[in-house]
């Protein structure tokens, strides 16, 4: 049987993939210079051909580097949840727990979900990671991180999903804005108005796809990177939002004097889901997580 390339040799690649710069990905993977560099030339010799191109300027994956680090990635995950199966089966629900949320779900749980899981999973260190959703889910399918809760529609990729809670948008606006304040469904918006995330978020795509307004009239300087700055402008009446039902009864809403928030028809809805990979072996944490989160949302959706 011919020498099989072994996963250290495979991980420098991906760190180096990551940093493309050879005393960097030698620091993070904890080795000297020389062993990183003789690790992956040794992979190239295994596989028969170039991974990496190197002069003094630069560092670059050659398209055969491309495609041997995207399978890396998923025999790395794999390797992870084969030593955590080996713990689940002799100790379960013990140890780290990695757990990505993206900005506009993680300010209304994070609190309660901390409290709920000291209790339920006491032996179990959470460890919170937050971001938008496409890197949570490149996270995820590369192992560094096992599970995500995300809002759907968006692109899972064939992972594990479970529903957790489908909750409304409602609308949001300046109490000196007239036509929002009696607006019934979105037909009775001036949609040019409408003020929405930065690029990235799944909420601003969640919106967008009840709200065919083609070509925005705002100004991009009005662009929000959080939830906070979105009613920070609402509040100033530079336009108007539409805002997940979590948030509705938070204090960043009702202490706002300035603002309306109200149910509207045909407004857009998303489903609150935990994913993780269907190889994970973290089978009874996921399924306490799941009710976890299912009790919290109750409560608010």
């Amino acid at each position: 049987m011919a020498a099989l390339p072994s996963l250290r040799q495979l991980s420098y690649l991906v760190t180096l993939s990551e940093t493309l710069h050879f005393t960097e990905a030698a620091r993070r993977s904890f080795v000297t210079q020389s062993t990183l560099s003789g690790g992956i030339m040794e992979l190239e010799r295994l596989l028969g051909g170039v991974l990496v191109e190197r002069d003094r300027q630069n560092v670059r994956l050659t398209p055969l580097g491309e495609q041997v680090v995207a399978r890396a990635r998923v025999l790395l995950a794999d390797a992870q949840d084969l030593m955590r199966l080996s713990r689940e089966m002799s100790e379960p629900l013990t140890g780290d727990l990695h757990l990505g949320i993206i900005p506009t779900i993680a300010p209304f749980i994070l609190s309660q979900l901390l409290e709920e899981v000291h209790k339920e999973l006491p032996k179990i260190q959470l460890h919170l990671h937050e971001a938008q959703s496409e890197q949570l889910v490149e996270k995820l399918e590369h192992g560094n991180l096992d599970m995500i809760f995300l809002a759907l529609p968006f692109d899972t990729r064939g992972l594990k999903v479970a529903e957790v809670a489908k909750e409304s948008l409602y609308l949001v606006c300046n109490k000196a804005d007239h036509k929002s304040v009696h607006a019934n469904s979105l037909d009775d918006l001036d949609l040019s108005q409408l003020m929405l995330l930065e690029e990235g978020h799944c909420l601003r795509d969640h919106t967008l796809s009840v709200c065919p307004i083609g070509e925005r009239k705002n100004d991009h300087r009005l662009k929000a990177s959080s939830l906070p700055t979105l009613v920070e402008m609402v509040s100033s009446n530079l336009g108007f939002t539409l805002l997940p039902q979590i948030a509705v009864n938070t204090s960043m809403l009702k202490n706002n004097e300035q603002l309306v928030v109200k149910p509207i028809e045909n407004a857009p809805s998303r489903i609150l889901s935990l994913v993780t990979r269907k190889s994970t072996p973290l089978h009874s944490e996921f399924d306490v997580l799941l009710q976890i989160m299912q009790k919290i949302t109750s409560q608010l959706c």
